[in-house]
């Protein structure tokens, strides 16, 4: 799966379990809260003051 700005985060964790450790290693520890499985990549970004297209690039790679 190729992720991009638009991908939720519930979408990355149920199609691709194993990026959660680099979602926490960023700083998004609150991968298991109901609100963040309807969040976008970019608005978690967002909220957590990361650069999005950082992330997408570790999750594409």
């Amino acid at each position: 799966m190729k992720f991009d700005k638009d991908t939720k985060i519930g979408e990355i964790l149920e199609k691709s379990p194993e990026k959660a450790d680099i979602l926490l290693e960023i700083g998004m520890h609150c991968l298991g809260c109901p609100a963040s499985q309807m969040e976008t990549l970019e608005e978690a970004c967002a909220v957590h003051g990361i650069d999005v297209e950082e992330v997408i690039e570790k999750l594409n790679a």
